[in-house]
């Protein structure tokens, strides 16, 4: 038989089957113990797992495989962290991802909120307003294909999205921290739940990303990137240029306010920490 690895408990795997939509709970085998197993693998079983496919791409933290879209959740509360926004734009980009932004508590967020964050990212990622508060998500909704998870701080309600989504109270919602106005995470395992053409995962592991997942990508390729220098690093004056200085159309644009001032010193900051780790 053939299926979707949907859940991990210890050893213990939930396997969709997917001409029956029938889950059974397996093992894995020898060799497939070995080399791993993960939610989202597509893999061949019978009394065990016996083979995985080969996979899309593979996420070790959150330990995921396969992943076709992620919904990058901003909200007015807590403040947004756009080199989060930025970096996981960057993870998107490097494993074959469809990253889709989503403003999230549409019901709380001002006007200017939502023409600024629309203004720095409207020529990188779809963007997606909703409210789990009032489960207003159809435009949402209409997006979930293949193997989707919800990325971003914690608080922005990426859970309760789920829960809105889903219609039941599935994933576990937490509370904002009033000392440190910022959200407590509740995430503590990966899971696919099943709806409409695709499954939605609630991960933990996205709102802690650290530059790990870059380690074989050059200062140089960075741009690359950022659809958004795209039209500007053609009027650099060296190929090689990092946009840090001199004779540089990624400056030039940033001045006449055709690249975000904001995203342009997020960039400067990933390339910063990009550059540091080529040291060791």
């Amino acid at each position: 038989m053939e299926g979707l690895v949907i859940k991990k408990n210890a050893n213990l795997f939930s396997v969709e089957e997917f001409s029956s939509g029938q889950v059974f709970l397996r093992h894995a085998s020898g060799k497939t113990e070995e080399s791993g197993v993960y939610v989202g693998d597509r893999v061949q079983f019978d009394e065990s797992i016996t083979k995985v496919e080969e996979r899309k791409n593979l996420l070790i933290r959150p330990p995921l495989a396969n992943l076709d879209k992620l919904f990058i959740v901003i909200s007015p509360l807590p403040k947004p962290d756009f080199l989060l926004v930025d970096k996981l734009l960057i993870y998107c980009y490097l494993n074959d991802i469809e990253p889709i932004l989503v403003l999230n508590k549409i019901d709380k967020a001002s006007e200017t909120f939502v023409k600024n964050t629309k203004s720095i990212y409207n020529k990188v990622a779809e963007i997606i307003l909703t409210s789990a508060k009032e489960c207003s998500a159809a435009a949402l909704s209409q997006k979930i294909e293949g193997v989707c998870a919800f990325a971003g701080q914690s608080a922005v309600g990426k859970s309760s999205l789920i829960n809105c989504l889903l219609g039941q109270n599935l994933a576990k919602v937490g509370n904002m921290s009033s000392k440190i106005d910022r959200g407590k995470q509740t995430t503590r395992m990966v899971q696919l739940f099943k709806f409409g053409k695709g499954y939605i995962a609630d991960t933990a592991g996205f709102s802690m990303l650290s530059l790990s997942f870059v380690t074989d990508l050059e200062p140089r390729e960075l741009s690359s990137y950022y659809p958004d220098f795209l039209k500007a690093r053609a009027e650099c004056k060296y190929r090689s240029c990092l946009h840090e200085g001199g004779d540089c159309g990624v400056i030039k644009a940033v001045s006449k306010k055709e690249i975000n001032e904001e995203r342009y010193q997020n960039y400067l900051k990933i390339l910063k920490e990009l550059k540091e780790r080529k040291k060791y």
